[in-house]
């Protein structure tokens, strides 16, 4: 197994947003506002290539939006999936799963796009199949009036459409072991409901993908918790048994959303699981 740091660009979302009841003047020592009080956040996806399989987890916005679409988000930067795929020798064409934590737009619009007339979408990954699971489908396709504007029909129908849309199981408790994937998966109801955290087992070591259940480094201390999140108090439950878990077991926290911070450990203190170590992708994934 390899595993490759996947960049599919950089935007900017409001800091208290970002971080819910929590003061400025707390959560600026970690993540820095600028003059519009956004702060910095990425789109670091992750491609797994196991034996004949290539899987990218999370495909970031996309590009199919309008400029007024993503002027909301301030992007910066020029990464893109094309680019950062081809760093590392493949084509989105050599992609044979993608798998999403959830459908936000920020984690799956990449994987539709226009087709070439822009009469309509098509899949972005035309030989992959796009993994999600029933429960946060459904929830997604008849969403709530508070994630409406986060559930875009048009990056969910074409997957259906396609044919190339896949559920994997769902756990008996909150880990379901040995996926359809190869790797275990964390569920969090959270941020939205099944939300899934994947856990690869690699070179001896344990890498969590963690997508919104940790979007960057900042959000360590239990309280700081997104104004994003559906059901905030169960956020709490499920951020302090899942880091505790990654504390006992040196977990390594690979970071979708900081766009500073690549990959964390974590250890337990007299203030609750803090901070260990920083890591960037080439320290833990080469």
């Amino acid at each position: 197994m390899k595993l490759y740091p996947i960049e599919a660009g950089n935007f900017k979302l409001d800091g208290g947003a970002m971080f819910g009841v929590v003061p400025k003047s707390l959560w600026q020592k970690t993540n820095p506002a600028d003059s519009n009080n956004l702060i910095d956040i990425a789109a670091r996806c992750l491609l797994i290539e196991d034996g004949n399989r290539l899987i990218l987890i999370d495909t970031g916005m996309g590009n199919k939006q309008s400029d007024k679409f993503f002027g909301y988000y301030s992007l910066w930067g020029n990464h893109t999936i094309d680019a950062s795929l081809q760093k590392f020798g493949f084509h989105r064409d050599d992609i044979t799963d993608v798998f999403m934590t959830h459908l936000h737009f920020d984690h799956c619009g990449g994987s539709i796009q226009w087709n070439k007339d822009r009469t309509g979408y098509e899949p972005a990954f035309k030989n992959a199949h796009f993994w999600t699971n029933e429960a946060h489908w459904n929830w997604a396709i008849n969403p709530n009036n508070r994630e409406k504007a986060s559930f875009l029909k048009e990056n969910l129908l074409p997957m259906q459409d396609s044919g190339q849309l896949k559920f994997t199981r769902l756990p008996e408790q909150d880990v379901l072991k040995n996926s359809e994937l190869g790797f275990d998966i964390f569920f969090a109801d959270g941020h939205t409901d099944k939300q899934m955290i994947p856990l690869i087992h690699y070179k001896g070591n344990t890498i969590a993908f963690m997508a919104d259940l940790l979007p960057t480094a900042g959000h360590l201390p239990l309280p700081y918790v997104m104004g994003y999140d559906t059901r905030p108090l169960l956020t709490l439950n499920e951020k302090e048994k899942f880091l505790n878990t990654a504390a006992n077991n040196n977990y390594y926290l690979f970071l979708e959303h900081d766009a500073h911070n690549e990959i964390i450990t974590v250890q337990h203190t007299e203030k609750g699981v803090r901070l260990k170590n920083i890591y960037t992708c080439k320290d833990i994934l080469n």
